[in-house]
């Protein structure tokens, strides 16, 4: 089956994780499994929210993942076993545009990937 390699096709996945450490551990299990094309690693967020009924703030890094559409779900679920909070933050969002060559290489190191390793 050919992957569609349309802008609609991609998906940008937003991560907060703990610290830089566990950001670079999990984007490269998830590049090694073939679960997203290319992470990128924002360290020094702070993120202000309410958990369990108290107001916390936290420093985090902040994940920007670029996978395909067919391997969000995948993808979530995978994040949710390796992470170290509870209720990880997982946001897929969608491209409405961008650059041909490189929305088909997302969709080369993702699905298509995953594909031909089943083969």
């Amino acid at each position: 089956m050919k992957s569609e390699k349309t802008p609609s096709a991609v998906r940008v996945v937003l991560v907060t994780t703990p610290d830089q450490e566990s950001a670079s551990t999990l984007t490269h299990t998830l590049l090694e499994e073939g679960r997203v094309a290319c992470g990128n690693i924002l360290p020094g967020l702070t993120s202000v929210y309410r958990w369990q009924g108290e107001i916390q703030q936290d420093s985090e890094c902040l994940l920007v993942l670029k996978t395909h559409v067919e391997m969000v779900d995948e993808l979530a679920r995978r994040i949710a076993e390796l992470h170290p909070y509870d209720v990880p933050e997982v946001l897929a969002l969608p491209v409405l545009g961008g650059f041909s060559p490189y929305l088909e290489w997302v969709a080369a190191e993702t699905v298509e990937r995953r594909e031909t390793d089943i083969e």
